[in-house]
């Protein structure tokens, strides 16, 4: 028996008197819950982008609403026996709902009749939504533009009405978008701007929409996601950024309205200080291989080996400024790890007439890890940061066998 679907015809419909048809435990799941088909609902689910109601039956929770075929299935928290049952919808939640999908159909419809961009998806998040628009990069002309024009059309609290027909008759009417489906439909008309076949649950006129703010445009693969909300979750979002805004103005010790251009001189500071301690970074490190290699003791060979582990602190382009200090010097032989992550550096200087790349695989050999690099200069990260001394000791001494 098919679930007739009270929404369909009454999306401001709360609450619902129904037949219990069926009630069977839920096959998966960590908690116990039970899967319950009525013999119609008011709860609708998720379907079209749409996510599904929440709400009550009896004195169960529902906690899922699905469509499957042309029954309607809700997961409740508790089992129901058969017969009659109470239902409500949590109106906060379907409210919300209501407000962005139909504010979707409207900004949609501006996309596509003004700036040819027609919509290929419809997304409703728990805090933002979004559509994929199908053409080239949206301006911020023509983002502002449409939502200025669907603003318009809210103010003029346009009545939005549902419709039924085929599909040949709703493009005669001009639908925005044909489908392929046959027997009757259903179709949201916003008069005078939009007709969409479409089952999901929608406000009574324009103005209960509210409001529709566009907030992004990103790629996406061969589409433009564009990002916005509407209602009352657009006077939620407008004052949070209202109020991160404020505080970055306090942070920066400047007007909001001049923000963006203390934002850019901070990051240029930014920048430039970032530049000069990397330059800064780099003598240290250098004057550091050179005390080292002063107080390095020579070998037979004539080559200096310095085998040295550092400390949390220490950045990797210190790291890197110090093995390169020490490969300038003639028959010289960096052999540096990193305790607190488990870096590996190895690095000569050519004279010296070792495989440092050969030598770290035989590092990874014994100790755990991963990493690679030439004759000359190889680098790597053992899995366990905790074996970093014993890594640089076992290279030191495979080093000085002549293995």
């Amino acid at each position: 028996m098919e679930t007739r679907r009270l929404y369909y015809d009454d999306s401001y419909q709360r609450d619902f008197s129904a037949q219990v048809l069926s009630c069977e435990p839920e096959a998966h799941g960590a908690t116990p819950a039970w899967n319950v088909v009525l013999d119609c609902t008011a709860l609708y689910p998720t379907s079209g982008g749409q996510p599904h109601d929440l709400g009550k039956l009896g004195e169960a929770n529902v906690l899922d609403v699905r469509d499957e075929g042309e029954d309607v299935v809700h997961v409740v928290d508790r089992e129901l026996p058969l017969g009659s049952v109470k239902g409500c919808v949590d109106w906060g939640r379907r409210f919300d709902h209501m407000q962005q999908h139909t504010g979707q159909h409207l900004l949609s419809a501006m996309f596509q009749e003004r700036y040819g961009r027609p919509t290929v998806s419809f997304h409703l998040g728990n805090d933002l939504c979004t559509v994929d628009l199908r053409g080239p990069e949206p301006t911020e002309e023509i983002l502002e533009g449409a939502e200025r024009a669907a603003n318009q059309v809210i103010s003029e609290d346009r009545p939005i009405n549902v419709r039924y027909g085929t599909a040949e008759q709703f493009a005669e009417m001009g639908v925005r978008k044909e489908v392929q489906r046959a027997g009757i439909l259903r179709a949201i008309e916003i008069e005078g701007a939009d007709l969409q076949p479409c089952g999901g649950t929608h406000v009574r006129s324009t103005a209960q929409i509210g409001i529709v703010l566009v907030r992004d445009c990103t790629k996406m693969r061969q589409d433009w996601r564009v990002e916005f909300v509407c209602g009352l979750r657009a006077a939620r979002v407008s004052r949070n950024d209202f109020q991160l805004l404020h505080r970055a103005a306090e942070e920066l010790g400047c007007a909001p309205e001049d923000v963006p251009g203390a934002v850019q001189r901070a990051v240029a500071e930014r920048d430039l200080h970032f530049k000069n301690m990397r330059t800064l970074l780099q003598r240290v490190a250098e004057a550091d291989a050179a005390a080292a290699l002063r107080s390095a003791k020579v070998e037979g060979n004539g080559i200096r080996v310095i085998a040295q582990i550092f400390g949390e602190g220490n950045q990797p382009e210190y790291l890197n400024g110090f093995a390169t200090g020490i490969a300038k010097s003639d028959k010289a032989v960096a052999l540096l790890g990193m305790s607190a992550e488990g870096n590996l550096l190895f690095a000569q200087n050519p004279a010296a007439g070792k495989d440092m790349n050969a030598l770290l695989k035989q590092v990874f050999a014994q100790f755990a890890g991963k990493g690679g690099g030439t004759r000359d200069f190889a680098r790597g990260k053992l899995n366990d940061a905790a074996q970093a001394n014993r890594a640089v000791a076992f290279a030191r001494q495979f080093l000085a066998s002549g293995s």
